[in-house]
């Protein structure tokens, strides 16, 4: 009998949280310098998976943050049941949630500088808040929509509502947009980053400054609409391991979610390159239906294989490094902007960095920095201390 079935927590949902931010808390930087260190080209294949993407396309660096909102989606069928045994009712769950929303908006407006009270220049759409907005929507519909195939059927018409829309309504004002160098050979079509509506209502409805100036936001208005369905996805994986796959062998509920990764992937490869002139390729930034399907899709096999290992094999012991960043994951998103981690590391770690050749000694900063701040969630961990939002 798996750890599932015994009723404990999920701890591989932890570990696979802890694991997703493992890369934000400096390991992509281990692995670009690894690359380097490996003789790969800074620019090539390996190292740029570890740097987002311009526009069109998909790397592993692009994939961090959706698979956290996926992540957030799967632990709340969890917490809702926990809270409605407790005998809070739906709307009390509700209204925690509004606040739960409204408090990662506020947390992603400070750390974008909202302190500095320059109102003109401050960026207002943020990871916390695309978080906390998309959630939300999605842990209303979970709470008030019955059904799974009912609220499936609602993200499926987000998804396709938003391609229509992206697709036949272009930005009025495209023509009149100069956009930067880099972002040239990306100016053709629907999807363009000047042409599609979602960057013009960035343009006209966000206050202050949007990423790229005067062109689009990357956590921008419309592209909400697709990351509420990544949320959703999270959520249908929740609901199945604490539902329907409850009943299962460890194994099958396994395969169960990894058969629904797959025909999710593909769904969004399909929309990415077999749609003909309609395809909407994979695109972060527009959070585009196919980048959604593909993503929910790797997200979901992740969880998978995690859930294997750690719930139903019981290898969690193998997975502490990875619990230890998972269970204070905000902690640590938020502690990088605002404590000099980078500097401790140089203390620390920079004389020895400074014996070896320049590329080795990239590689020991890399692991210094993840070391610094891994010990200080450690210490947290030890003494109990997590931040709950």
């Amino acid at each position: 009998m798996d750890e599932l079935q015994k009723g404990g927590r999920l701890e591989s949902l932890d570990a696979l949280r802890g694991a997703d931010m493992f890369f934000i808390m400096g390991g992509s930087g281990v692995f670009r310098a690894l690359g380097v260190l490996a003789g790969c080209d800074s620019a090539g294949p390996f190292v740029q998976q570890f740097s987002h993407v311009l526009w069109n396309g998909l790397h592993f660096q692009d994939m961090i943050f959706p698979t956290f909102l996926f992540i957030a989606g799967v632990s709340f069928p969890f917490s809702c049941a926990k809270q409605i045994e407790r005998g809070r009712d739906r709307c009390s769950i509700a209204l925690r949630c509004v606040r739960r929303a409204a408090l990662l908006f506020l947390l992603g407006l400070v750390y974008n500088n909202a302190l500095q009270f320059k109102f003109d220049s401050l960026v207002w759409g943020s990871v916390l808040g695309r978080i906390g907005i998309a959630w939300l929507c999605a842990a209303l519909l979970f709470l008030f929509v019955k059904g799974w195939r009912a609220r499936a059927a609602v993200a499926a018409a987000l998804l396709l509502g938003y391609w229509a829309v992206m697709l036949f309504i272009e930005a009025p004002d495209w023509r009149e947009i100069v956009l930067p160098a880099n972002l040239a050979p990306y100016a053709d079509g629907p999807f363009s980053p000047a042409r599609n509506i979602s960057a013009y209502l960035d343009r006209h409805l966000l206050p202050g400054q949007i990423t790229v100036p005067g062109v689009f936001s990357n956590q921008g208005t419309l592209s909400t609409l697709p990351a509420i369905v990544t949320a959703m996805i999270g959520m249908f994986a929740g609901e199945f391991l604490r539902g329907r796959g409850k009943e299962l062998s460890g194994g099958a509920r396994t395969c169960r979610m990894l058969a629904a990764a797959a025909c999710l992937a593909a769904a969004g490869l399909f929309v990415a390159f077999g749609c003909g002139p309609w395809s909407f390729p994979l695109n972060k930034i527009l959070w585009s239906p196919s980048f959604t399907l593909v993503v929910g899709g790797i997200s979901l096999a992740a969880l998978a294989v995690f859930h294997y290992l750690v719930d139903v094999k019981g290898q969690g012991r193998w997975f502490g490094f990875f619990r230890v960043i998972g269970l204070n994951s905000i902690a640590i998103y938020v502690l990088q902007r605002f404590i000099g981690f980078q500097q401790a590391n140089k203390f620390f770690f920079g004389g020895l960095a400074s014996l070896f050749p320049q590329d080795v000694g990239n590689v020991v900063l890399a692991l210094g920095y993840v070391a610094v701040c891994w010990l200080v969630l450690f210490f947290f961990h030890r003494h109990r201390i997590y931040w709950k939002v």
